[in-house]
Order: structure tokens, then C-alpha cells, then sequence
């Protein structure tokens, strides 16, 4: 990361939960790096599920992890799309890349569908069309929001050779920022972009959705449902949302991870948001109590 000292890489949790989702839809999916290889990854403990820790013990997707295609040397006519994962290291080693610059230029141009969540968005950096404009001159888009990056690193603007958020506005694009932490995907055409890991799932079923197919069903995970609870507490407040934990607690096909609201509650008191925050607490103990 910069001159920081620190580490970073890919995300698995971006990576893992799409490649499921593209393969259970019948797609074939090939991983490709800026240099080729293995590529450096980061792994939260907090975040791992279980198609995270299925992936990392899927023999055929950790040799094309291993073994991933330079994107330079990618023959991207024989794709249909391409999703960019996030992870701090696409901030250093997306934007100023050629290949990957070309790539985005052709495909948005083709009419080829283009995902990216997180930091995956900065592969629409520098990205300039046939005509001379930037890509991102009046696309609407979000990925990792400036309050998200500055809330855990504070030095952000040191550390990293940009904000995200703000150089996707400086390069021309309606910025759709969602709130702290929860699911945002927005789709202008074939551009479809998600604003941080909770969002993995919509982005790449959209993409298949924009591809002409209807995604297969599958079961909500618990993660999406605390997520799904939230959002209806900020839409439409703690009552509607004990009503929607109250739902799925009666639901055998539906659970939620509790321990989502507790890191809201801390997130939303970090924002010194001290309602929101006890609000928050409120909807672990009355999900735990039930």
C-alpha cells in the first residue's frame, strides 16, 4: 500500500462469491492478474463464509488463482464480460495499466458487459473512448465511498494516490453513494459497479442478468438478509425492521447474521450517529431474544 509498509492485494470475498455465482449460471470463468501468476490476496477472518472457505479448498479455482492470465496476454474476444475485484491493491495497480485500459475502452465500446465492486472501480480510471472522452464523462457509477475508505484509514489520502470516490467525479461520473457499509449496485447500461463487498451478489447477478440470462435461484445468505434488515431500517425504521427480523426467524428457508448489527452499531457510533447506533444494539437483542 503505497509507502506505508503494509501489505495488500485481491479480496477473496469479492473474488469467490462472483465466481460461484457466474459458475452456478453456467459460465465459465477464468482469472486473470496485471502481471500474471499468483496474485497477493486478502483474507479477513470477520468476513469469511462458506463459499469463501469453498473456494479456497476448490482445487480447480485455486490453480486458476495460481495460475492466473496476465491480462496483457488475455484474448478478450473470446469473453463476454469481464468483473473487476476489489481489494486496496486494485488503487495501485488498475488505473495506469494499458492492457487493462483497452480492455475497458473495447468492451464498453462493444456493448460488452463490464462489472466492478469495491475498489474494482478504479479499473475505469484513465479510461478514454474511440472518441476522445473519458468513459466515465456522465456514467453513472459507485464503488468504495471516501466516508468508507477515511472510517478505518484515516491517513486514506497519504496512503493511497487517490480517493476513489473523488477521482471517479473528477473524471466526469454521477456518483450514486449508498449508505455506510450496506449493498449499493448501480447499472448505467452495460457498466454495472458495486459499492463494497456487500454487494458482490447483486453486481454479478445483474451482470448476468445483463448478459440476456435470468439468474438461477439460490438461497439468500445470512449475510444478505442482516444487510436486506438494515436497509429497511434506514427506509423505513426499527418497526418495520423487528418485522422483517420477526419474518424470517418464522422462516425455515431464511437466517440473518446478528453479528452485522453489531458492527453497524459500532460503525454508526464511529459517525458519532449515537441514535442509529442504539437502534442498531436494538435490533441485535431483539433478533437474540427472539
Amino acid at each position: 500500500m503505497g509507502d506505508s509498509g503494509k501489505d495488500t492485494g485481491y479480496e477473496l470475498t469479492e473474488l469467490a462469491r462472483a465466481y460461484y455465482v457466474f459458475n452456478a449460471n453456467g459460465f465459465e470463468v477464468d482469472i486473470a492478474s496485471p502481471e500474471g501468476g499468483k496474485p497477493p490476496v486478502v483474507l479477513d477472518d470477520d468476513d469469511m463464509g462458506k463459499f469463501d472457505y469453498a473456494f479456497i479448498n476448490d482445487p480447480v479455482a485455486q490453480n486458476k488463482v495460481d495460475n492466473s492470465l496476465a491480462i496483457a496476454d488475455v484474448d478478450t474476444s473470446q469473453y463476454q464480460a469481464v468483473y473487476f475485484v476489489g481489494g486496496k491493491g486494485a488503487m495501485f495497480d488498475f488505473p495506469d495499466n494499458a492492457a487493462i485500459k483497452s480492455l475497458v475502452s473495447n468492451y464498453y465500446q462493444s456493448g460488452k458487459v463490464i462489472g466492478a465492486v469495491c475498489h474494482g472501480p478504479a479499473a475505469l480510471v484513465n479510461v478514454t473512448l474511440d472518441d476522445g472522452t473519458p468513459l466515465l464523462t456522465n456514467k453513472t457509477v459507485s464503488s468504495f465511498t471516501n466516508d468508507e475508505e477515511l472510517l478505518f484509514i484515516p491517513d486514506a489520502k497519504e496512503v493511497f494516490p487517490f480517493l476513489l470516490q473523488s477521482k471517479l467525479i473528477e473524471q466526469g461520473a454521477n456518483f450514486d453513494k449508498g449508505s455506510v457499509f450496506l449493498e449499493n449496485t448501480v447499472q448505467d447500461g452495460n457498466l454495472i459497479t458495486g459499492q463494497n463487498p456487500w454487494s458482490v451478489w447483486s453486481v454479478a447477478e445483474s451482470m448476468i442478468t445483463q448478459l440476456g440470462y435470468s439468474p438461477v435461484k439460490r438461497q439468500i445468505t445470512a449475510e444478505e438478509n442482516a444487510i436486506n434488515i438494515i436497509i429497511t431500517y434506514e427506509e423505513e425504521g426499527i418497526e418495520q425492521a423487528k418485522a422483517k427480523i420477526t419474518a424470517m426467524l418464522a422462516s425455515e428457508e431464511q437466517s440473518f447474521d446478528i453479528l452485522l448489527f453489531a458492527m453497524h452499531a459500532v460503525v454508526s457510533g464511529m459517525q458519532w450517529e449515537l441514535g442509529k447506533s442504539i437502534d442498531m444494539f436494538r435490533l441485535l437483542s431483539f433478533a437474540d431474544h427472539d
